[in-house]
């Protein structure tokens, strides 16, 4: 049987490095992303800007485990930690006054995970 899941190697450090921040911190939602990080690629989530716009409050954190579209407008100073970006959805998160996160930057920033909503 053929394996499934991520094969870039940035990915699977990824997955690793949030399953031991995980471990480390006592904080599930790093091994709920690593979980869903590891999925095969056609089942990772796209999030377009409208749906960050509609559940996120203002000056909370919105991790997405896949791609961020730029579908829709983000009238809120939200910050927005994916995977991946949309060219587009970068610019309309910056001139919203929002902050564009790696993962990786959002572990190192916030380890305990304090105001972050996986969205989905």
């Amino acid at each position: 049987m053929r394996r499934t899941g991520p094969t870039n190697e940035n990915l699977k450090g990824l997955v690793r490095d949030l399953k031991k921040l995980a471990r480390k911190e006592k904080v599930n939602i790093w091994l709920r992303l690593a979980n869903e990080l590891g999925k095969p690629t056609r089942s990772r989530r796209e999030v377009n800007l409208f749906t960050i716009g509609l559940y996120t409050n203002d000056n909370e954190t919105a991790v997405v485990p896949g791609k961020v579209l730029a579908i829709g407008e983000i009238t809120k100073p939200v910050s927005v930690a994916a995977f991946r970006f949309s060219e587009s959805a970068k610019e309309k998160i910056i001139k919203a006054k929002g902050n564009v996160l790696t993962i990786p930057d959002l572990m190192k920033s916030n380890p305990k995970g304090k105001n972050v909503r996986i969205l989905g």
